[in-house]
């Protein structure tokens, strides 16, 4: 999953616990002594413009620049190897990369691009269309690969010439413009093409088109410099980039409180007193809302497959408390309509300009369990027809705090209206393998989402997504399967119309809010900490030109890009 997907929590709310280590310790203070800066009379700083950033406790880092690996280095993507365009994730509007221009046939079964001219790689050979059909040709070849299923839709990828690529696809999908051009990277076929199975390749020696190149590698610290022969060299004004390597949030965020990070993404419900306060003039944050984190009820089991359970269920949630309390203010509460506002509000159905969500409300909420034929026990707890007590296990991550603080509340607020919850937190693998598996009663979690609320509803409501019992559904995994859902999550996918693209979204609204086949909570923040100590330029909510973490590709490049030596 490629989109803005569920990692951007995982890799935020992984929590090790490890103590900081000697070589933290004394990397922290070779920072500490270089991250003082202050202007020359060239208006550089005096670190010579390099940028230290974490995009989390990673642990040691291994030598692997490999972009269709697993595990690349940060930095890999976005800063060595570049995309075809650039989605803006809020807006949707679409910036020309790599290609300077696309456009579908009039029966949107043929997407043409036209390449950049006079793009080098880092080794200086030229970059070319060729590199960009074998890019796309090597996901049918090693289809493991293929993370966004291109090839269920291509026919056929040709360079028809230096500059120009075409695909010829079997059946419409025009969201496919957003997985081709925003989300592949784009590999050298002069030395990927005798390389193997792109997902074991860990590219020692990373070569691209993008505006780093690897200057040193340890364990402890990946350092790249600006690629001197960058197609966007002149708007370069970073010279480098350094990722120290963390073993835990605790060394982390100790770090970024004493100033020895300018870019960071990290949860820390101390963010006010540990790094806001020691520095109010430049150190900021901004936490937009990415996606929702909801609960997910397995509708292959009853009571769940009764619409008015799950309406009931909603209706009994203090999601404010999670808000203030589990989420120290951080992630507001979601709409009921699934869309993320405000980013999303030029798609909210009218009918809904005025829904959200209310107070928790026990009396309503039994009234509707009671209409689905279920009958209070003598302990409180509500029994089905076959006088089985609704008592369910609600998974979460062991040792995510905020959710298992939420899920905590969950099981209060449920108790309330007679139906009993297990707070279950588990190993984060053995988590996810319940939702893919569909081994699970309740779960919270959160799907990826996209530049459009189409991502969002095709990932938690498409068919195609969800799987049999024991299958592995790859993002459906409430097992939601409604034929008008799919209809309009068709309408949506062979068209470009706007319009019409519009009045599914909003056919999808009407099924999150009536039919409520997931429940969502809050709202996902991206977490985002930054200083204008050394650097300024960083996207805000007045000015939101890209996704802010830095783990977040290719939008970390774009912020790089933006970047200028604090004066």
């Amino acid at each position: 999953m490629t989109l803005r997907s569920l990692t951007r929590f995982f890799k935020a709310k992984k929590n090790t616990g490890a103590l900081l280590t000697t070589l933290l310790l004394v990397l922290g203070m070779v920072l500490a002594a270089c991250g003082g800066s202050s202007s020359n009379g060239n208006g550089q700083n005096a670190h010579n413009n390099y940028l230290t950033i974490s995009t989390g406790p990673t642990g040691d880092f291994t030598k692997n620049f490999g972009p269709y690996t697993p595990n690349a280095n940060p930095g890999t993507v976005g800063m060595v190897y570049e995309t075809l365009l650039y989605v803006n994730g809020f807006s949707g509007k679409v910036t020309p990369w790599l290609a300077t221009d696309y456009k579908f046939s009039s029966d949107n079964k043929t997407l043409t691009f036209t390449t950049r001219k006079n793009v080098k790689w880092s080794d200086g050979q030229p970059f070319s269309a060729a590199d960009v059909a074998f890019t796309l040709n090597m996901f049918k070849q090693y289809p493991a690969t293929d993370t966004n299923g291109l090839w269920n839709y291509f026919d056929s990828v040709t360079a028809t010439d230096d500059n120009t690529v075409v695909i010829a696809m079997k059946k419409v999908y025009t969201p496919i413009l957003y997985s081709v051009g925003g989300t592949t990277w784009i590999v050298p076929k002069h030395l990927w093409a005798n390389v193997g199975d792109p997902q074991k390749y860990t590219n020692p020696t990373p070569v691209g088109t993008g505006p780093f190149t690897l200057k040193s590698f340890s364990p402890q610290l990946l350092d790249y410099t600006k690629n001197p022969s960058y197609w966007q060299a002149d708007q370069l004004k970073v010279n480098e980039l350094r990722y120290p390597s963390y073993n835990s949030n605790q060394s982390l965020e100790l770090d970024m409180d004493k100033g020895n990070l300018d870019w960071v993404s990290l949860f820390t419900p101390n963010l006010q007193k540990g790094y806001l306060d020691r520095d109010p003039q430049h150190n900021k944050y901004w936490f937009p809302s990415g996606n929702n984190v909801s609960l997910y009820m397995n509708l292959t089991k009853a009571p769940f497959n009764n619409v008015n359970v799950r309406k009931a269920i909603s209706m009994a949630l203090d999601r404010d408390k999670m808000f203030h309390v589990a989420e120290s203010n951080f992630e507001p509460v979601a709409n009921p309509t699934g869309l993320i506002l405000p980013a999303q509000k030029d798609y909210l159905n009218p009918e809904y300009q005025n829904l959200t969500y209310q107070a928790p409300n026990v009396s309503q909420a039994t009234q509707l369990l009671e209409s689905a034929g279920l009958k209070k026990g003598s302990d409180g707890i509500y029994v089905d027809k076959d006088g089985k007590k609704l008592s369910f296990n609600l998974n979460v991550v062991t040792g995510w705090s905020d959710w298992v603080t939420m899920c905590q509340m969950v099981n209060s607020d449920l108790k309330a209206i007679g139906i009993q919850t297990t707070v279950n937190a588990i190993a984060y693998n053995s988590y996810v393998n319940a939702l893919n598996t569909g081994s699970f009663d309740m779960s919270i979690g959160s799907v990826g989402s996209g530049p459009s609320p189409f991502y969002t509803y095709n990932n938690v409501l498409s068919k195609a997504k969800s799987a049999p019992i024991g299958g592995t559904a790859v993002s459906n995994y409430e097992r939601w399967e409604d034929p008008t859902t799919d209809n309009l999550l068709t309408q949506y996918s062979t068209t470009t119309d706007p319009n019409v693209q519009k009045q599914a979204i909003q056919g999808l609204e009407k099924i999150m809010v009536e039919q409520v086949p997931v429940i969502t909570l809050v709202y996902g923040a991206d977490w985002n900490e930054y200083s204008t100590k050394n650097f300024t330029g960083w996207p805000t909510a007045d000015n939101p030109y890209a996704v802010p973490p830095p783990w977040q590709y290719p939008d970390a490049a774009i912020v790089i890009l933006h970047l200028s030596p604090a004066q």
